[in-house]
């Protein structure tokens, strides 16, 4: 496969990617979630469709919206991570957190030496 058949290979994913968001996360029809992220639904129906890339702006408003990273919404990254993270650490005062990362980085340190 060339780079041009996994980019529209990619493309397809991405937009099947946010069609899933929108129905089973969002519970938004293509018009209420295309005013939201700033373009038309007949565009938000050819992304959805692999024919359309959404700009920065839509993607930052999209991620936003739906709690997913947008590594998630553009490449299928699991952000599932990113929220556990998030969780754990506000059990944690910013102390605490500041010190064990201290620690981190001399482990990190003393790994690589």
């Amino acid at each position: 496969m060339n780079t041009s058949d996994l980019e529209k290979e990619e493309q397809i994913l991405r937009g099947k990617r946010i069609k899933y968001i929108r129905e089973n996360e969002l519970h938004m029809n293509k018009t209420q979630l295309a005013k939201e992220i700033g373009i038309s639904s007949q565009f938000l129906g050819l992304v959805e469709e692999g024919r359309g890339n959404l700009m920065y702006r839509s993607i930052r408003k999209l991620r936003d919206l739906s709690g997913h990273s947008a590594d998630y919404i553009l490449y299928g990254l699991d952000d599932t991570i990113i929220n556990k993270t998030k969780e754990l650490l506000s059990t944690y005062s910013d102390k605490e957190i500041e010190t064990t990362m201290h620690i981190i980085k001399d482990i990190a340190i003393f790994i690589k030496n």
